[in-house]
């Protein structure tokens, strides 16, 4: 079986300039504190972030934000974070907001490599600007299409050593998409455990999505 552990520095060395990373996590809760901190630590710059929000500006992926590492933010709002409103006002960071169901369901078009979806949300507001608006029955649909990352930094409660997940509640939320939707998929787990001791039913992202786990301390 392939060892998928790593540390936190061999974790940031799949981190580089411009690269397009998705994060976990709702205002922080299922975000990575590890990964975020080594890839703040490893001075990457001009990244596109996507995720749900920019949390705050010290949790979460906000201390990026903070530090002008962000070129561009995917999200659904930003309103907990008044840098990123600020740093969008003053031209100094690219924000696209998107609604949350429609953030998700490209990301989760983009892990099934299906080539968009059709949505009334948003139709005759700013949202459809540069958009294709599709007619079915009468309905204006607007096309949405799928979205991707070449990384993609998850937190998990428990993992085995062959990455199949567990999260604990509502740190799961965008987590298990984010799993299908980029090339590499690194996770940090609260625990660490024997294969065997998740039980099959209860594994909520299975192994063969993961790429890597950022060991916890007892690892």
């Amino acid at each position: 079986m392939k060892n998928k552990h790593i540390d936190i520095q061999q974790a940031a060395e799949y981190f580089r300039d411009g690269m397009t990373i998705m994060v976990g996590g709702f205002m922080g809760v299922g975000t990575p504190p590890r990964l975020v901190e080594a890839l703040l630590n490893s001075g990457v710059k001009d990244l596109t972030i996507i995720a749900n929000d920019t949390a705050f500006v010290d949790t979460g992926i906000g201390p990026l934000v903070v530090n002008g590492r962000v070129k561009k933010v995917i999200a659904s709002h930003i309103g907990t974070n008044p840098e990123t409103g600020r740093r969008m006002i003053a031209g100094e960071m690219e924000v696209e907001l998107v609604p949350q169901g429609t953030l998700i369901e490209q990301i989760r078009c983009g892990g099934a490599g299906l080539g968009g979806f059709l949505t009334p949300t948003g139709v005759g507001t700013v949202v459809e600007e540069g958009k294709q608006k599709i007619t079915v029955a009468d309905t204006e649909y607007l096309l949405e299409l799928p979205l991707r990352a070449d990384l993609a930094l998850i937190q998990a409660h428990i993992a085995d050593h062959q990455g199949n997940l567990v999260y604990q509640m509502t740190a799961r939320n965008f987590n298990p998409l984010i799993a299908l939707a980029a090339d590499v998929v690194i996770a940090e787990p609260d625990s660490l455990v024997a294969v065997g001791d998740i039980s099959p039913d209860q594994v909520m992202t299975p192994g063969a999505l993961i790429d890597h786990i950022v060991c916890p301390k007892e690892c």
